[in-house]
């Protein structure tokens, strides 16, 4: 697969969030402010490329060598696990305001199973490294640009009237699912037209 086709198909049809549903638990709970929704989603870019890079590198020159490949998913977390502390800890020192808007959400990247599901596929599909950091970028700006969608969509709502019963996290799961449809027009006949 050709580098715009990785591009093209981790960010649009297979969206980790839209498309795959993963990562859902930051997306609804950071995405009512820009800032942190923006925070975030640049936290999710560096971790899931660092984490692409780093497991493929330990899949292919480690796992294999050794033939241990049935460790790779505790392996693959805890380099997720070490990446979080990391980006966790300069975000503590260089952004406390972001560092507090994201509380608890900002560990829980450690557990995302989109951060777990590039690492997965750029092992699965055989990327070569560099693919797999294109893949890992990409999958990252598809979360980033699906929670900066969510969050403009949700500061909007609180200047707008909405019935009662969909106020707050009903009317945030409709907008989900609308956002999910909308996405599905990118799907694999429109890559293919794309890139021939």
């Amino acid at each position: 697969m050709s580098y715009v086709g990785i591009i093209i198909t981790f960010v649009f049809v297979e969206n980790f969030i839209l498309s795959r549903f993963l990562g859902l638990c930051p997306f609804i709970g950071v995405s009512r402010k820009m800032e942190s929704a923006v925070g975030m989603g640049f936290a999710v870019i560096f971790v899931m490329a660092m984490a692409s890079i780093i497991t493929t590198l330990i899949y292919n020159y480690l796992l294999i060598t050794f033939n241990i490949t049935f460790l790779k998913t505790i392996v693959f977390i805890l380099v997720i696990a070490a990446l979080v502390q990391f980006v966790e800890m300069v975000i503590q020192k260089n952004s406390p305001p972001l560092y507090k808007a994201l509380g608890i959400y900002l560990p829980l990247i450690t557990t995302n199973c989109a951060v777990l599901g590039i690492a997965m596929i750029a092992v699965e599909k055989e990327f070569n490294v560099f693919e797999s950091f294109v893949a890992g970028v990409s999958a990252g700006a598809g979360f980033m640009l699906s929670i900066v969608l969510m969050s403009a969509l949700r500061e909007k709502f609180e200047t707008e009237w909405i019935p009662k019963p969909f106020r707050g996290m009903p009317i945030a799961f409709i907008t989900a699912g609308l956002m999910a449809l909308a996405f599905m027009a990118f799907d694999k006949a429109l890559l293919k037209n794309l890139l021939g």
